[in-house]
């Protein structure tokens, strides 16, 4: 079980909710929140014991973005070396993310800004509450829309056209929108916003985590390949699943007439 300092973690069975906890800041990230986001992130790939992750923000928001006055603050002071540094350390998060072989859930309880944006676009689930919105507000405060592989995802969601105007004004796009543009997974109440992720989060842990795993993998690599290539990849990744025991555990369960026990081996 991690130990997180900068953020609160608890685990109910295979389910870890890491839950950002500056409420008073609406969450907005600090470079030692950051940099501990990064470091669990990659850690969790050899916890055997998480099989899904909810991340999700205390209070009224969910991610306000970087802090103004801790790391806007601050970069504005340094020498170019040490920004491309931070840049990359934020970039570092979303690469974590997204290679880890376990579904990510964002349990957006309101608003997701900037960086936050990104954590929750990186995310595989996404559950608005009535009201959240999400913003990329990066050109609002000078700087180029394409940050965090916002300019890599976005399109890929909702489009060319679309990923334009959102990184480009920077507007509030409102929960309803975001699930009309598939932007979310779904458009809960607040109320509702808990119980909906964890239970989504409870089935795909329970979930064959090796073929979750590699679905993940395959989504991401596939991405740039052509046609033919992402056909031999799937090949292979699916033969690959079909050697594994999960695979033979359907069978025998199918036989048996009985529920899969998979085990992610």
């Amino acid at each position: 079980m991690i130990s997180p300092k900068t953020f609160l973690a608890a685990q109910d069975g295979g389910v870890l909710t890491l839950t950002l906890n500056r409420p008073d800041r609406l969450n907005a990230l600090t470079f030692d929140v950051y940099a501990e986001l990064r470091d669990t992130f990659v850690a969790l790939q050899r916890d055997s014991a998480v099989k899904a992750v909810v991340l999700t923000g205390a209070g009224k928001g969910f991610c306000s973005g970087g802090d103004v006055s801790d790391i806007i603050g601050d970069l504005v002071h340094r020498q170019p070396a040490d920004i491309l540094e931070f840049a990359r350390m934020t970039c570092d998060v979303i690469r974590a993310m997204r290679v880890l072989r376990k579904p990510i859930l964002a349990a957006v309880n309101g608003t997701a800004a900037g960086a936050g944006a990104v954590l929750a676009l990186a995310s595989d689930f996404r559950i608005m509450v009535e009201g959240a919105k999400i913003q990329f507000l990066f050109t609002k405060v000078g700087l180029a829309g394409s940050d965090m592989g916002a300019s890599f995802l976005l399109p890929r969601f909702v489009g060319l056209g679309r990923a334009t105007e959102m990184l480009m004004l920077g507007e509030a796009v409102p929960a309803a929108q975001a699930l009309q543009w598939g932007l979310c997974t779904r458009v809960v109440t607040a109320a509702e916003l808990m119980p909906a992720t964890m239970e989504l989060a409870h089935k795909l842990a329970a979930g064959p985590t090796l073929a979750l795993g590699v679905t993940k993998d395959m989504l991401n690599n596939t991405l740039s390949m052509s046609l033919h290539d992402a056909l031999d990849e799937e090949a292979r990744a699916q033969a690959l699943c079909m050697s594994m025991g999960d695979f033979k555990e359907f069978s025998a369960s199918w036989t048996e007439k009985r529920p899969a026990r998979f085990t992610g081996r």
